[in-house]
């Protein structure tokens, strides 16, 4: 990267450091993969958490690739696993997060400026444990509930053979939260924006792939990536209520899943002259469920997406990244309807989700995202209530999201990210009932992140 753009990047976000220093997630980079590897982050991350045609390749192997030297040992002439076979280190890595939230206007009954350290505290078992066996678990602190709990997990087995001649990459998933296991930065496990604040207000509405089930279910799934173009991936996933007694009882969560509820992805990945990369898919996820129970009428939805990413190279080391997603869901509330939470039975939502970002090589980024959430209107399932609530009975909402991050060093980011709402839970002006504009909710956030 030349002087200038280093310099360009460097002084806004120095700018922000202080701030941070002075006033006082979602996606995921760790340590312990360099450390595995021999790479440096930008090995496999434009910046992190997106991953390049490395990085993308290193998940869909079950994060078993090794360093050279750690390969060399285990093939080495002589050498017995006799049925063990373990890295040399611990794949386990750490970070630290420290954040400021401040809205427009201060929530009543609360201080503005929010200001956490610790805001989390993350623990990962990262990376291969033998040779075709490896993981992403992360273990994260929450200061509000004071205790650790489970984040985001994938554990996968992956191997290698060939298809018609070409190579396919195979194997299963064990995960607790749909789309996760995915390689590209459309799908809502790993998609922008990547910080979120913890504190801020966010819209009531949107379909549940959407991360509703995040953490809350356990599924099993098989994937493959064929000619390192064709990638399809199933799974099923069951309820799975962290802090919930077992077997499960259902009572106070708004979804209980009855029998499975399948998840599909398939998408196509293409090359395009050097280090440019297009990919074009589908995903979805369909789900009945038995809210506060686990028995009785159901609530059935299905939901669908089509999404693309592209990557562009310029200037040897800059990358210029597409995304785009639309989500659609329809929905048959019965059981939401029978206990009095809707005016009617049938609903549906849609969501765009589309963003553009510049990487200053692996210095810096700056983002532009939009995100647009429409559907039918509902007076109960919508009700009015004060910051939360919608006096339209509408969900739709309109939010422009700006963010510049910095890495000084691979493992230390600090960003600035601002949030605008043009329409907060189906209104721009007095939109809860009680007052509040969607203006009022709009967001400066500023995170420190450490990672080792």
């Amino acid at each position: 990267m030349s002087r200038s753009k280093r310099a360009a990047c460097s002084f806004p976000v120095a700018i922000l450091f202080a701030v941070v220093s002075l006033s006082s997630s979602t996606a995921r980079s760790v340590p312990s993969y360099a450390r595995q590897t021999g790479l440096a982050c930008n090995g496999c991350h434009t910046t992190p958490p997106e991953l390049n045609a490395a990085g993308r390749r290193f998940k869909l192997l079950g994060y078993t690739d090794r360093a050279a030297d750690t390969a060399a040992v285990s093939n080495e002439p002589g050498t017995r696993h006799a049925g063990l076979d373990l890295l040399k280190v611990l794949p386990v890595s750490a970070w630290f997060e420290t954040s400021y939230t401040s809205t427009s206007k201060t929530i009543d009954g609360t201080q503005n400026g929010s200001f956490q350290f610790p805001q989390d505290v993350s623990l990962f078992l990262a990376g291969a444990w033998s040779t075709h066996v490896g993981s992403f678990l992360q273990i994260t602190y929450d200061p509000q509930d004071d205790h650790f709990s489970m984040d985001n997990t994938d554990i996968r087995i992956a191997n290698k053979g060939t298809l018609g001649g070409k190579e396919l990459v195979y194997g299963l998933t064990l995960n607790n939260n749909p789309t996760v296991e995915d390689l590209w930065h459309t799908t809502p496990a790993w998609g922008f924006p990547f910080v979120v604040s913890p504190s801020a207000p966010t819209p009531s509405a949107a379909p549940f792939i959407q991360g509703a089930l995040a953490q809350d279910v356990a599924g099993v799934g098989g994937y493959a990536m064929w000619n390192d173009h064709l990638y399809a991936a199933v799974a099923t996933y069951r309820s799975n209520h962290l802090g919930g007694t077992q077997p499960n009882e259902g009572t106070g969560y708004a979804y209980n899943i009855q029998g499975v509820a399948p998840y599909w992805r398939v998408a196509w990945q293409q090359p395009i002259g050097d280090n440019n990369f297009l990919e074009v898919g589908t995903y979805g996820m369909h789900m009945s469920s038995t809210p506060n129970g686990v028995s009785g009428l159901r609530d059935v939805f299905t939901d669908w997406a089509v999404d693309l990413q592209y990557d562009q190279t310029l200037f040897v080391r800059d990358v210029l990244s597409f995304r785009g997603a639309y989500v659609r869901e329809n929905s048959t509330l019965n059981a939401t309807f029978d206990q009095g939470g809707a005016a009617q039975a049938d609903h549906d939502l849609t969501m765009w989700n589309v963003n553009l970002e510049y990487h200053f090589g692996n210095i810096c980024s700056a983002a532009v995202g939009y995100v647009n959430v429409t559907g039918a209107s509902d007076a109960l399932l919508y009700a009015p209530a004060a910051l939360s609530g919608s006096a339209t009975g509408s969900p739709g909402s309109t939010a422009y999201i700006f963010n510049l991050s910095w890495w000084p060093i691979q493992n230390l980011q600090f960003a600035a990210q601002y949030t605008a709402y043009t329409r907060f839970n189906g209104d721009s002006t007095n939109y809860d009932g009680s007052g509040r504009n969607a203006s009022d909710n709009n967001t400066l956030y500023l995170l420190a992140r450490f990672l080792y």
